[in-house]
């Protein structure tokens, strides 16, 4: 393995150009579990950790661009406010140590269906800013995740920041796993409400070859919520509607059994995940009427 170390961005940009397969580390929690334990030998290591544009975040009032490298470590403490799913999120990877070096980026660059950031970009409506020599792009994170740990980005490129929406109504995340710190995810599920464009968004992770959405029901929500004029009374929600909503999210699972848990466990575990948190969040949004 060859070390690569740009000082800056356009290093790091022409590096990716001319060694496509090189891979990107900066904190090196994923990359370097796999080359410990010989999952992967990559012919190029690229180290990040100079590049201080990477570790930066920044406001334009609607949304946060937060640097590709940012670690998780200062979501929770920095951006639990506009970007309260991502720092609940963030709450559950690993360890403090292991928090204070993994990003977002790294999980989105590893794409694996268990990264913990993955449901709440997708409850969010993130987009992913990459780059490369050629120009820059915004990649939709619906569109980010193509396979197992494959995701939209063309070999030289980068990825250099994750804009999220500022959250404009309450949103949750919550995982199940063997223990309560330094666990792969058995199961994942965030759910985010957009009152502003009288919306649910949500996020499955661990429970499909790649994040997903459960589409059929934040269709059926967001029908409720509108035909029923639930978004101005705010009265509490039929204990029928929770339960269908669940049932829905558990549908739009497509796991796998594994060491983790079985595949009946996960579209059980997501359902129970979905009905409380659509609980939780609703009722946050009723008692908070400035949303």
């Amino acid at each position: 393995m060859e070390f690569l170390r740009p000082a800056d961005w356009r290093e790091a940009l022409e590096a990716k150009a001319e060694h496509p397969s090189a891979v990107p580390i900066a904190g090196g929690t994923d990359v370097m579990v796999e080359i410990n334990f010989d999952h992967r030998r990559p012919e190029y290591l690229m180290d990040l950790n100079r590049i201080a544009l990477l570790h930066a975040w920044e406001t334009d009032g609607d949304a946060v661009r937060l640097g590709a490298s940012v670690p998780y470590t200062r979501i929770i403490e920095q951006l639990r406010g506009p970007l309260p799913g991502l720092a609940l999120a963030s709450h559950t990877v690993a360890s403090p140590q292991i928090r204070n070096r993994g990003s977002v980026g790294g999980n989105l660059g590893c794409a694996s269906p268990a990264g913990d950031a993955h449901p709440a970009l997708l409850a969010a409506g993130a987009e992913v800013e990459a780059e490369s020599v050629r120009g820059t792009r915004t990649i939709p994170i619906d569109a980010f995740y193509t396979g197992v740990k494959r995701n939209a980005l063309a070999p030289d490129e980068l990825i250099k920041t994750i804009r999220v929406p500022v959250a404009d109504g309450p949103q949750q995340f919550s995982k199940v796993g063997t223990r309560n710190a330094m666990v792969i995810a058995v199961c994942a599920f965030g759910l985010a409400l957009h009152p502003r464009t009288r919306s649910v968004r949500t996020g499955i992770g661990s429970a499909a070859p790649t994040p997903v959405r459960a589409r059929a029901a934040e269709e059926f929500l967001e029908a409720v919520l509108a035909e029923e004029g639930l978004w101005d009374s705010r009265t509490a929600l039929a204990p029928s509607v929770v339960r269908q909503f669940g049932d829905l999210a558990a549908a739009s699972c497509n796991p796998i059994d594994d060491v983790r848990g079985t595949a009946r466990y996960r579209r059980h575990a997501v359902g129970v995940m979905a009905r409380r948190q659509l609980q939780w969040t609703w009722e946050e949004f009723r008692a908070d009427r400035t949303s």
